[in-house]
């Protein structure tokens, strides 16, 4: 059901994907520790079956089927464990051309999404589009920096969402690239961007401060890095500019990452940047470590679907 042209850019858009491990802290007597463990998605576009043997280097990978196995079989190893979207669900097969997002969201609620967050493709139907495919999800969205109040949108998304998992408090928000040169006005209607930088110093003093999180999340759409505009906001530069994130999962670019990266924030201290890429091809999967005094240690892995 796939367009020839949509399979010959994906084919040529995909990395390999390594596995590897990442250190903030020491790795020592993860049996003492609480687990945490953050699934993730990004631009998965409609993408519902898996590619066929003949698609090039995406070949016999993605499919839901496939992340439906792969998620039950890592929640079955840790019930603490959260899955995470970071935008552009729809748009990208035949299956969002016909159903118009609802099946999107059903599979989503299917394989029990957390939260997810909006990206520039989930307006192609029309913010009327977006709002008329809420009923079919069973998850929530959160985005901070996209003001819908003047829209058919508003109340229907929230700034950040709060998760308890064994003891530990979790507070995730959202953040959308800008509308601007990629959404006809028309699409979006009055939804306003605000500048995501200010947007995250309000959220994370928000959620460390007054909700007294011990791990803060940003699904992000702002795309990982702009080699050619190093000035326009992404993920590495969100990440430099902000401090208490831990964890940015990404979208909008398609980058496919080896494992996440590690960057330094405004006070000079660690945090993760991630994105797997497009697709479904790829499932991220990062794992956070608690001590007694709720010290934190991390492994990130990207796993091929």
């Amino acid at each position: 059901m796939r367009r020839r042209d949509f399979i010959q850019q994906a084919a040529s858009g995909t990395a390999a994907i390594a596995i590897g491990a990442i250190g903030l802290q020491s790795f020592t007597n993860f049996k003492s520790k609480k687990k945490i463990t953050i699934l993730h998605t990004n631009d998965v576009h409609s993408h519902i079956d898996a590619f066929g043997s003949e698609d090039g280097r995406n070949a016999n990978k993605g499919g839901v089927a496939r992340r439906a196995s792969l998620i039950e079989s890592i929640r079955k190893e840790n019930a603490h464990t959260l899955l995470l979207d970071a935008g552009d669900i729809f748009q990208g097969t035949p299956y969002f051309n016909y159903y118009g997002g609802e099946l999107e969201f059903k599979i989503m609620s299917k394989l029990k999404y957390d939260l997810a967050t909006i990206g520039n493709h989930d307006f192609d139907n029309g913010i009327e589009g977006l709002y008329a495919q809420l009923p079919y999800a069973d998850f929530e969205f959160v985005s901070a920096n996209y003001d819908f109040s003047n829209t058919i949108m508003d109340s229907h998304t929230k700034p950040y969402k709060i998760f308890l998992k064994d003891g530990i408090k979790i507070g995730v928000f959202g953040l959308g690239i800008e509308l601007k040169g990629l959404v006809d006005p028309s699409l979006s209607k009055e939804t306003k961007y605000l500048d995501p930088v200010e947007i995250s110093q309000e959220m994370t003093r928000t959620l460390k401060v007054d909700e007294q999180c011990d791990l803060i999340i940003c699904l992000s759409h702002l795309g990982y890095h702009y080699r050619n505009n190093p000035n326009k906001i992404s993920d590495l530069k969100l990440a430099s500019l902000t401090k208490n994130i831990d964890l940015i999962i990404g979208g909008h670019t398609h980058t496919f990452l080896p494992k996440p990266t590690i960057v330094k924030n405004a006070d000079d201290k660690n945090m993760l940047v991630n994105q797997v890429g497009c697709y479904g091809l790829n499932l991220g999967k990062i794992d956070f470590y608690f001590d007694s005094e709720k010290n934190k240690s991390v492994n990130g892995t990207s796993i091929i679907v």
